[in-house]
């Protein structure tokens, strides 16, 4: 099991932007599938973004052109990149780790090491 630890959440204004960070303890993180996901009061977590290691992108429908995701293999780094903040993006943010993942979507069944979670508030 790999350990996940985000960073970089917090509070901001609609518009704003954040990048989330994920640090992860193995020195092989080219050979997994990453993913962000959130989960806000209330509801299940849903998907927001995940690349195979194909680099295969897949996008919740509500943040295409808004988040991106990428990796630093090297530095066992996974970024998800937001702009254009909305209140709807408010939630838990999980970074998270599959063996591998099936291309064409972005759920938390594909993925068994999950980070424990970093708060996004956006609110003016």
């Amino acid at each position: 099991q790999v350990h996940l630890v985000e960073s970089g959440g917090g509070s901001v204004q609609p518009g704003g932007s954040l990048r989330l960070s994920c640090v992860a303890s193995t020195p092989s993180l080219y050979i997994y599938d990453i993913g962000w996901f959130r989960q806000a009061p209330g509801k299940e977590r849903e998907g927001v973004a995940c690349s195979d290691i194909h680099r295969n992108i897949v996008f919740a429908d509500s943040v295409k052109g808004r988040f991106t995701i990428s990796r630093d293999n090297n530095r066992g780094m996974v970024y998800l990149e937001m702009t254009d903040l909305e209140p709807g993006d408010t939630g838990t943010y999980y970074c998270a780790l599959a063996g591998r993942m099936i291309p064409t979507r972005c759920v938390t069944a594909d993925f068994g090491s999950w980070g424990q979670g970093i708060q996004v508030t956006v609110s003016s």
